[in-house]
């Protein structure tokens, strides 16, 4: 069983930043893609920003601009720096792999994940 343990969340005001962080107990050089989601109270788990054993990202059209995902193979981690946060990024924000191809906007694809981590909370005041 793969352990994906996420950290980093917590409380900022409109406009301000956090950076996300997923300790997985596995070497992440192996994974298809690993990425983020975020799920808000009464709403669907969602897509945030994936990116692939490749380097390439994809990212939700909600944070294009604002919200940058990298992975750093020799810590497997992955991290998401979100800058410029806004009330509508508050959610539960979860980091997810994806074990096998095809990669591309599967990675984005919350039923194509195979391990998720518990999730860490972000909440933006106005």
């Amino acid at each position: 069983q793969v352990q994906l343990v996420e950290s980093g969340g917590g409380s900022v005001q409109a406009g301000g930043s956090l950076r996300l962080s997923c300790a997985a107990d596995i070497n992440t050089d192996n994974i298809a893609c690993m990425g983020w989601f975020r799920q808000a109270p009464g709403k669907e788990r969602e897509g945030v920003a994936a990116v692939d054993r490749h380097g390439s990202t994809v990212y939700a059209d909600s944070v294009k601009g604002r919200f940058t995902i990298s992975k750093d193979n020799a810590k497997n981690s992955l991290f998401l720096q979100m800058n410029s946060l806004n009330p509508e990024d508050t959610a539960m924000y979860y980091c997810a792999a994806k074990w096998f191809y095809p990669a591309g906007t599967y990675c984005l694809a919350s039923n194509k994940q195979d391990y998720w981590g518990q999730g860490t909370q972000v909440t933006v005041s106005s």
